[in-house]
Protein backbone atom coordinates (compact mmCIF):
# COMPACT_ATOMS: atom_id res chain seq x y z
CA UNK A 1 0.00 0.00 0.00
CA UNK A 2 1.38 3.68 -1.07
CA UNK A 3 0.07 6.37 0.57
CA UNK A 4 0.89 9.52 -1.53
CA UNK A 5 1.28 13.15 -0.42
CA UNK A 6 0.70 16.56 -3.19
CA UNK A 7 2.95 19.25 -2.38
CA UNK A 8 0.75 22.13 -4.54
CA UNK A 9 4.08 24.50 -4.45
CA UNK A 10 6.64 21.91 -5.46
CA UNK A 11 5.08 19.10 -6.98
CA UNK A 12 4.26 15.25 -5.92
CA UNK A 13 6.56 14.09 -3.39
CA UNK A 14 5.27 10.14 -1.53
CA UNK A 15 5.89 8.83 1.62
CA UNK A 16 6.02 4.69 0.67
CA UNK A 17 3.84 3.04 3.85
CA UNK A 18 4.85 -0.82 4.73
CA UNK A 19 1.45 -2.62 5.15
CA UNK A 20 1.20 -4.79 7.83
CA UNK A 21 1.15 -8.15 5.82
CA UNK A 22 4.00 -7.16 3.89
CA UNK A 23 6.47 -10.00 3.95
CA UNK A 24 9.33 -9.58 5.47
CA UNK A 25 12.98 -11.02 5.62
CA UNK A 26 14.41 -13.51 7.71
CA UNK A 27 16.44 -11.81 9.43
CA UNK A 28 14.80 -8.03 9.69
CA UNK A 29 17.66 -6.46 10.95
CA UNK A 30 20.15 -7.85 7.98
CA UNK A 31 22.25 -4.60 6.41
CA UNK A 32 20.65 -2.31 9.15
CA UNK A 33 21.01 0.50 8.68
CA UNK A 34 22.50 1.29 5.79
CA UNK A 35 19.83 -0.74 3.75
CA UNK A 36 17.50 1.70 5.33
CA UNK A 37 18.73 4.67 4.47
CA UNK A 38 16.72 6.45 2.14
CA UNK A 39 13.65 4.59 2.54
CA UNK A 40 10.13 5.63 4.17
CA UNK A 41 12.15 4.09 7.72
CA UNK A 42 14.61 6.50 8.04
CA UNK A 43 13.14 9.77 9.64
CA UNK A 44 15.61 11.77 7.46
CA UNK A 45 14.09 11.07 4.52
CA UNK A 46 10.50 11.20 5.86
CA UNK A 47 10.81 14.80 7.55
CA UNK A 48 12.85 16.54 4.46
CA UNK A 49 9.38 15.72 2.20
CA UNK A 50 6.55 17.82 4.26
CA UNK A 51 6.11 20.51 1.87
CA UNK A 52 6.15 23.46 3.38
CA UNK A 53 2.99 24.50 2.69
CA UNK A 54 1.68 21.35 5.09
CA UNK A 55 3.82 23.02 7.54
CA UNK A 56 2.35 26.46 7.21
CA UNK A 57 -1.23 25.17 7.14
CA UNK A 58 -0.78 22.56 10.33
CA UNK A 59 -2.25 19.72 7.96
CA UNK A 60 -1.55 17.35 10.41
CA UNK A 61 -3.64 15.02 8.25
CA UNK A 62 -1.00 14.97 5.44
CA UNK A 63 1.81 13.71 8.09
CA UNK A 64 2.15 9.72 8.59
CA UNK A 65 1.89 10.00 11.99
CA UNK A 66 0.56 6.39 12.44
CA UNK A 67 3.70 4.36 11.49
CA UNK A 68 5.63 6.32 14.81
CA UNK A 69 4.31 5.40 18.06
CA UNK A 70 5.40 8.21 20.89
CA UNK A 71 6.59 6.56 24.36
CA UNK A 72 3.00 6.15 25.86
CA UNK A 73 0.69 5.83 22.74
CA UNK A 74 0.11 5.71 19.30
CA UNK A 75 1.72 8.48 16.77
CA UNK A 76 -1.83 9.62 15.88
CA UNK A 77 -2.14 11.17 19.17
CA UNK A 78 0.62 13.26 18.16
CA UNK A 79 -1.50 15.75 15.92
CA UNK A 80 -4.16 16.29 18.69
CA UNK A 81 -1.84 17.57 21.56
CA UNK A 82 -0.14 19.63 18.82
CA UNK A 83 -3.63 21.46 18.21
CA UNK A 84 -4.26 22.14 21.67
CA UNK A 85 -0.80 23.35 22.40
CA UNK A 86 -1.80 25.69 19.35
CA UNK A 87 -5.22 26.61 21.12
CA UNK A 88 -6.36 29.86 23.05
CA UNK A 89 -7.23 27.46 25.93
CA UNK A 90 -3.97 28.45 28.20
CA UNK A 91 -4.72 25.59 30.79
CA UNK A 92 -5.31 22.55 28.22
CA UNK A 93 -2.50 24.22 25.79
CA UNK A 94 -0.32 23.61 28.87
CA UNK A 95 -1.49 20.08 29.74
CA UNK A 96 -0.82 19.24 25.94
CA UNK A 97 3.21 20.55 26.18
CA UNK A 98 2.92 18.48 29.41
CA UNK A 99 1.75 15.68 27.20
CA UNK A 100 4.15 16.21 24.61
CA UNK A 101 7.20 16.22 26.96
CA UNK A 102 6.39 12.87 28.36
CA UNK A 103 5.86 11.40 25.21
CA UNK A 104 8.23 12.81 22.57
CA UNK A 105 10.94 13.12 25.08
CA UNK A 106 10.59 10.67 27.92
CA UNK A 107 13.52 10.73 30.24
CA UNK A 108 15.34 12.40 27.98
CA UNK A 109 15.51 10.46 25.34
CA UNK A 110 14.45 11.21 21.60
CA UNK A 111 12.02 9.03 19.54
CA UNK A 112 11.20 8.71 15.72
CA UNK A 113 7.64 10.28 15.83
CA UNK A 114 9.29 13.68 17.51
CA UNK A 115 11.11 15.15 14.70
CA UNK A 116 7.90 14.86 12.70
CA UNK A 117 6.60 17.67 14.90
CA UNK A 118 9.58 20.06 15.32
CA UNK A 119 8.36 21.74 12.74
CA UNK A 120 4.67 22.31 13.89
CA UNK A 121 6.41 23.26 17.39
CA UNK A 122 8.39 25.56 15.90
CA UNK A 123 5.10 27.36 14.42
CA UNK A 124 3.15 27.16 17.47
CA UNK A 125 5.79 28.68 19.30
CA UNK A 126 5.95 31.72 17.48
CA UNK A 127 1.91 31.84 17.61
CA UNK A 128 0.66 29.94 20.15
CA UNK A 129 1.08 31.32 23.57
CA UNK A 130 3.72 33.67 24.74
CA UNK A 131 4.00 31.92 28.00
CA UNK A 132 4.34 28.39 26.48
CA UNK A 133 6.93 29.73 23.77
CA UNK A 134 10.21 29.62 25.44
CA UNK A 135 9.36 25.64 26.89
CA UNK A 136 7.73 24.73 23.30
CA UNK A 137 10.98 25.85 21.99
CA UNK A 138 13.49 23.76 24.48
CA UNK A 139 10.98 21.29 23.74
CA UNK A 140 11.88 21.02 20.08
CA UNK A 141 15.85 21.17 20.81
CA UNK A 142 15.81 18.46 23.19
CA UNK A 143 14.32 16.55 20.61
CA UNK A 144 17.34 17.42 18.34
CA UNK A 145 20.10 16.77 20.88
CA UNK A 146 21.56 13.46 22.55
CA UNK A 147 20.54 12.19 26.00
CA UNK A 148 22.52 14.54 28.60
CA UNK A 149 21.02 13.22 31.44
CA UNK A 150 23.98 13.26 34.38
CA UNK A 151 26.42 14.61 31.58
CA UNK A 152 28.41 18.16 32.18
CA UNK A 153 31.74 16.51 31.18
CA UNK A 154 33.90 18.71 28.44
CA UNK A 155 33.07 16.17 26.02
CA UNK A 156 29.28 15.53 26.71
CA UNK A 157 27.59 19.16 27.45
CA UNK A 158 27.72 20.42 24.30
CA UNK A 159 27.54 17.04 21.79
CA UNK A 160 24.21 16.61 19.82
CA UNK A 161 24.60 13.82 17.74
CA UNK A 162 23.82 10.26 19.41
CA UNK A 163 25.77 7.04 19.06
CA UNK A 164 25.10 5.79 15.84
CA UNK A 165 24.34 2.34 17.05
CA UNK A 166 21.10 3.06 18.90
CA UNK A 167 17.79 2.23 17.81
CA UNK A 168 14.60 2.70 19.32
CA UNK A 169 12.66 -0.71 20.17
CA UNK A 170 9.13 0.74 18.49
CA UNK A 171 11.03 1.36 14.94
CA UNK A 172 14.42 0.44 13.46
CA UNK A 173 15.05 4.13 12.57
CA UNK A 174 18.51 4.82 14.73
CA UNK A 175 18.15 7.17 17.18
CA UNK A 176 20.85 9.67 15.77
CA UNK A 177 19.21 9.81 12.49
CA UNK A 178 16.01 11.04 14.45
CA UNK A 179 17.89 13.71 15.72
CA UNK A 180 19.29 14.73 12.61
CA UNK A 181 15.74 14.64 10.73
CA UNK A 182 14.86 17.21 13.81
CA UNK A 183 17.84 19.21 13.31
CA UNK A 184 17.63 19.12 9.59
CA UNK A 185 13.67 20.10 10.03
CA UNK A 186 15.43 23.34 12.32
CA UNK A 187 17.90 24.40 10.11
CA UNK A 188 14.79 24.59 6.96
CA UNK A 189 13.20 27.09 9.87
CA UNK A 190 15.81 29.44 10.23
CA UNK A 191 13.49 32.22 9.39
CA UNK A 192 10.84 31.27 12.33
CA UNK A 193 13.72 31.93 14.95
CA UNK A 194 15.60 34.38 14.31
CA UNK A 195 12.76 36.89 14.95
CA UNK A 196 12.81 35.43 18.24
CA UNK A 197 15.95 36.36 19.72
CA UNK A 198 14.97 39.89 20.67
CA UNK A 199 11.97 38.64 22.39
CA UNK A 200 10.80 40.28 25.25
CA UNK A 201 10.75 37.16 27.34
CA UNK A 202 14.64 36.28 28.01
CA UNK A 203 13.65 32.78 28.47
CA UNK A 204 12.60 32.76 25.11
CA UNK A 205 15.70 34.53 23.88
CA UNK A 206 17.75 31.42 25.88
CA UNK A 207 15.20 28.84 24.46
CA UNK A 208 16.08 30.37 21.04
CA UNK A 209 19.86 30.36 21.10
CA UNK A 210 19.28 26.56 22.63
CA UNK A 211 17.15 25.93 19.31
CA UNK A 212 19.46 27.75 17.07
CA UNK A 213 22.63 25.90 18.39
CA UNK A 214 21.32 22.45 16.87
CA UNK A 215 20.96 23.54 13.45
CA UNK A 216 22.60 21.86 10.98
CA UNK A 217 22.72 24.05 7.77
CA UNK A 218 23.03 27.97 7.47
CA UNK A 219 25.91 27.63 10.19
CA UNK A 220 27.10 31.23 9.32
CA UNK A 221 24.14 33.08 9.44
CA UNK A 222 23.73 31.31 13.36
CA UNK A 223 26.63 32.42 14.74
CA UNK A 224 26.76 35.89 13.30
CA UNK A 225 22.92 36.32 14.65
CA UNK A 226 23.99 34.77 18.20
CA UNK A 227 27.09 37.02 18.39
CA UNK A 228 25.48 40.00 17.65
CA UNK A 229 22.36 39.08 19.94
CA UNK A 230 25.04 38.71 23.12
CA UNK A 231 26.74 41.91 21.94
CA UNK A 232 24.09 43.69 23.44
CA UNK A 233 22.01 41.27 25.53
CA UNK A 234 22.30 42.02 29.06
CA UNK A 235 20.28 39.16 30.98
CA UNK A 236 23.10 37.05 32.44
CA UNK A 237 20.91 33.77 32.13
CA UNK A 238 20.75 34.77 28.32
CA UNK A 239 24.16 35.54 28.21
CA UNK A 240 25.40 32.30 29.47
CA UNK A 241 23.23 30.65 26.49
CA UNK A 242 24.44 32.65 23.71
CA UNK A 243 27.81 31.51 24.61
CA UNK A 244 27.05 27.94 25.23
CA UNK A 245 24.73 28.35 21.69
CA UNK A 246 28.06 29.87 19.53
CA UNK A 247 30.41 27.01 21.58
CA UNK A 248 28.49 24.62 20.42
CA UNK A 249 27.90 25.15 16.95
CA UNK A 250 32.11 26.31 16.79
CA UNK A 251 32.57 22.72 18.90
CA UNK A 252 30.44 21.03 15.91
CA UNK A 253 32.05 22.46 13.10
CA UNK A 254 35.25 23.39 14.28
CA UNK A 255 35.96 26.86 14.50
CA UNK A 256 39.29 27.27 15.97
CA UNK A 257 38.72 30.65 16.24
CA UNK A 258 36.31 29.80 18.99
CA UNK A 259 38.76 28.86 21.74
CA UNK A 260 40.23 31.72 21.30
CA UNK A 261 37.41 34.12 21.92
CA UNK A 262 35.99 31.96 24.45
CA UNK A 263 39.08 32.25 26.84
CA UNK A 264 39.24 36.46 25.94
CA UNK A 265 35.83 36.43 27.29
CA UNK A 266 36.39 33.97 30.45
CA UNK A 267 39.82 35.65 31.70
CA UNK A 268 38.66 39.35 31.04
CA UNK A 269 38.24 40.50 34.59
CA UNK A 270 35.60 43.56 33.41
CA UNK A 271 32.91 41.43 31.73
CA UNK A 272 30.51 40.60 34.17
CA UNK A 273 30.51 37.30 36.55
CA UNK A 274 28.02 34.96 34.09
CA UNK A 275 29.69 36.12 31.02
CA UNK A 276 33.04 34.49 32.10
CA UNK A 277 31.65 31.27 33.86
CA UNK A 278 29.48 31.21 31.10
CA UNK A 279 32.72 31.24 28.72
CA UNK A 280 34.57 29.19 31.23
CA UNK A 281 33.07 26.04 30.65
CA UNK A 282 32.57 26.72 26.54
CA UNK A 283 36.80 27.11 26.22
CA UNK A 284 36.50 24.07 28.42
CA UNK A 285 34.54 22.35 25.83
CA UNK A 286 36.46 23.51 23.08
CA UNK A 287 39.93 22.62 23.97
CA UNK A 288 41.78 19.38 25.15
CA UNK A 289 44.50 21.80 27.77
CA UNK A 290 43.88 21.33 31.37
CA UNK A 291 42.66 23.75 32.96
CA UNK A 292 44.68 26.98 33.67
CA UNK A 293 44.46 27.82 37.61
CA UNK A 294 43.33 31.45 36.81
CA UNK A 295 40.13 29.47 35.64
CA UNK A 296 39.81 26.57 38.40
CA UNK A 297 39.49 29.81 40.77
CA UNK A 298 37.08 31.72 38.79
CA UNK A 299 34.41 28.13 38.43
CA UNK A 300 35.38 27.36 42.30
CA UNK A 301 35.12 30.73 43.83
CA UNK A 302 31.97 30.59 46.31
CA UNK A 303 30.46 33.70 44.27
CA UNK A 304 30.37 31.28 41.62
CA UNK A 305 28.26 28.57 43.19
CA UNK A 306 25.97 30.99 44.69
CA UNK A 307 25.07 31.46 40.87
CA UNK A 308 23.62 28.06 40.35
CA UNK A 309 20.35 28.48 41.06
CA UNK A 310 19.99 31.72 38.31
CA UNK A 311 21.43 29.83 35.87
CA UNK A 312 19.91 26.93 36.24
CA UNK A 313 17.56 28.56 34.03
CA UNK A 314 20.22 28.47 31.26
CA UNK A 315 18.87 25.58 29.37
CA UNK A 316 21.87 23.01 28.80
CA UNK A 317 21.95 22.63 32.86
CA UNK A 318 18.94 21.06 33.87
CA UNK A 319 19.04 18.10 31.90
CA UNK A 320 22.80 17.85 33.72
CA UNK A 321 21.49 18.15 37.39
CA UNK A 322 17.63 18.72 37.71
CA UNK A 323 18.68 21.22 40.54
CA UNK A 324 22.23 21.98 40.17
CA UNK A 325 23.52 21.86 37.04
CA UNK A 326 26.75 24.36 36.71
CA UNK A 327 27.40 22.95 40.05
CA UNK A 328 27.77 19.33 38.61
CA UNK A 329 29.38 20.73 35.37
CA UNK A 330 32.03 22.39 37.48
CA UNK A 331 32.91 19.29 39.14
CA UNK A 332 32.05 16.92 35.99
CA UNK A 333 34.75 19.38 33.84
CA UNK A 334 37.06 20.03 36.41
CA UNK A 335 37.13 16.60 38.79
CA UNK A 336 36.00 13.91 36.58
CA UNK A 337 38.07 11.06 38.28
CA UNK A 338 35.88 11.77 41.52
CA UNK A 339 32.16 10.64 41.73
CA UNK A 340 29.59 13.09 41.89
CA UNK A 341 27.83 13.71 45.23
CA UNK A 342 24.92 16.15 44.77
CA UNK A 343 24.99 16.40 48.77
Amino acid sequence: MTQEYTDRAVGEWRIAVMSEDQAMDDDPWSGWPDAWAGTDDDMRTVVSAIPREVKDGFEYDEIPWQRFPHFHGPGEEVPGFLATLASGDAEAAGKALWQLWDGLQHQGSTIAVGALAVPFLLRIAVTGSPGLRAATLRLAAEIGRCQHHGDGSREGLLAVAEDPSMTEGTTMCPVDWTIQAARDAIAVDLHLLFPLLPDPDPDVRSATAFVLAVATGGIPRVSSALRRRLAVEDDPVVQVSLILAIAQLAREHRDEHARVWARDLWSDPDRSPEVRIGAGLAWLCLVDDPAPDELRALLTDPSTDRRSALLQRVPWLPPVDSHSGLRRCVHDMLTPDIPWNSA
